[in-house]
């Protein structure tokens, strides 16, 4: 892991809305980090996450998210070549009864 302790400034401001990114930490706010780039970034906003950590880390760090929506749950499960079935999200989500699209 490149050690930048300005990264976080250059993701998209959206990313970031309801907290300070002055305040995030790159080790300490990793998996906050992730998760809003998975959920809500743009392309380049994921080219600027791998620089950062690894595709491992990544992956290994959104197993244990007990939610992620399902284009961004099949996005790394693909890229990372885990089954979505080790993902906890994916197994909570079944767990959830969904609510009927009228």
């Amino acid at each position: 892991m490149e050690s930048n302790p300005g990264f976080i400034s250059q993701f998209s401001p959206h990313l970031f809305w309801d907290v300070d990114p002055v305040n995030l930490d790159a080790d300490r706010s990793k998996t906050y980090i992730i998760k809003r780039v998975l959920e809500y970034g743009l392309w380049e906003d994921w080219l600027l996450l791998k620089k950062q950590y690894s595709l491992e880390t990544i992956a290994n760090e959104t197993t244990g998210f007990r939610e992620l929506d399902p284009k961004s749950l099949a996005f790394i499960s693909v890229l990372s070549g885990i089954p979505k079935e080790n993902f906890r999200c994916y197994t909570t989500n079944q767990l959830t009864p969904k609510h009927w699209n009228f």
